[in-house]
């Protein structure tokens, strides 16, 4: 008997699966670092395939030559007016920094900035995103389209809240002045969007957030449902990830791929010693990379974010003001050994790979039904 069109359309779309999530690091470039060779070798041991680099240089870029390790870069926050009034500046910036080793290094996105709301600074609300589009389109008069261009923005600066999920919106006046034409533009441009989720901040902002539902802990009763959905919610990353998506959807751009350009735990806080800890960091670490390997996504979103980068590599002593103190945030020594255990290729693979031999054993089953 010949397959319907409605029973091909059951059987595709069983046999749809979500798209690996990448899984990545950030790593800051300082004087006292490795040199770049020990890094990669490190990298590549652990099965890390992604890298963000928040203050790149040519020669830090030229070391990942040949390695497929793919490589986020960003534009300093201090470019950025020049870059949106003359193109020749984004030309000069892509030269020093693409141009020379691109495809030989795995450039695949670039940030035009970080956050650049948290310095308090409105004119660069007029200014973001034409620098943004003169890099992406410098970079199509070069012939290169393949690379994604936005900005990246902080969740706690430009969601107004993160629970309930469903409530969330962008900020204003944030919103219309900047992150509409934002997605605008990368809706034209195939672009993804691009922001920092740093639930360590919101846990420290939201008191009734259990530490074990921040830290990916699982247990039967470790849920908070958002009661206009009815959606449960089993940790703190996929309801501020969501949060996201549905910004965007209200925004009229819910098709845009999530780029996590940031996301960790600190292993000491001067302000916290309690729960800025090694043990909550491995927690956490732990906790995200396993779930960004099952390959579940978010309640939204069944494929969640296209990458997510681990925040970050070695400490940094991330300093705010006088009442902020002072954190750590590196999983790694500098002499490139391991704070803690952790396993950055845990079950992906696997999980995936059972995901899809139980969806071809459900297709094969309705076919022998079917044909009887």
């Amino acid at each position: 008997m010949p397959l319907s069109l409605s029973l091909i359309t059951i059987l595709s779309l069983l046999l749809s699966t979500a798209t690996a999530t990448t899984l990545g690091v950030t790593y800051t470039a300082t004087s006292d670092a490795p040199p770049p060779e020990q890094l990669i070798a490190t990298f590549l041991s652990l099965k890390i395939t992604a890298v963000r680099l928040p203050n790149p240089n040519p020669n830090l870029i030229r070391a990942f030559t040949y390695t497929n390790i793919s490589l986020f870069l960003t534009i300093p926050n201090s470019v950025i007016p020049a870059i949106s009034g003359n193109r020749s500046a984004a030309d000069l910036w892509l030269f020093a920094h693409v141009i020379p080793f691109y495809p030989r290094a795995r450039i695949t996105a670039i940030s035009v900035g970080t956050d650049v709301f948290s310095q308090g600074d409105v004119t660069v609300t007029d200014l973001l995103v034409p620098a943004v589009r003169n890099v992406k389109l410098s970079l199509t008069d070069i012939g290169i389209t393949e690379i994604t261009v936005s900005t990246t923005l902080s969740f706690v600066n430009v969601i107004t809240t993160s629970f309930p999920p469903s409530s969330a919106r962008f900020l204003e006046p944030v919103n219309t002045l900047v992150i509409r034409p934002l997605l605008d533009l990368l809706a034209e441009t195939n672009s993804s969007f691009f922001v920092s989720l740093d639930s360590y901040s919101v846990y420290k902002l939201r008191p009734e957030i259990p530490i074990g539902f921040a830290l990916f802990q699982q247990h039967a009763f470790n849920f908070r449902e958002d009661t206009v959905t009815g959606v449960r919610y089993r940790n703190l990353f996929d309801i501020m990830l969501d949060a996201v998506i549905v910004a965007m959807a209200v925004a009229g751009h819910e098709n845009i791929p999530v780029v996590v350009a940031e996301t960790g735990w600190p292993c000491y806080d001067s302000n916290n010693e309690v729960e800025a800890r090694e043990v909550y960091a491995k927690m956490y670490l732990q906790g995200l990379v396993n779930h960004v390997r099952s390959g579940k996504g978010t309640p939204l979103k069944r494929e969640g974010a296209t990458e997510v980068y681990v925040y970050e590599l070695f400490d940094r002593n991330d300093t705010g003001s006088e009442s902020l103190g002072w954190q750590n945030w590196g999983f790694c020594y500098l002499n490139m050994s391991l704070k803690f255990d952790i396993d950055f290729s845990n079950g992906g693979g696997s999980m995936l790979m059972e995901e899809g031999v139980k969806m071809v054993t459900m297709c094969l089953m309705i076919l022998v039904l079917y044909t009887f």
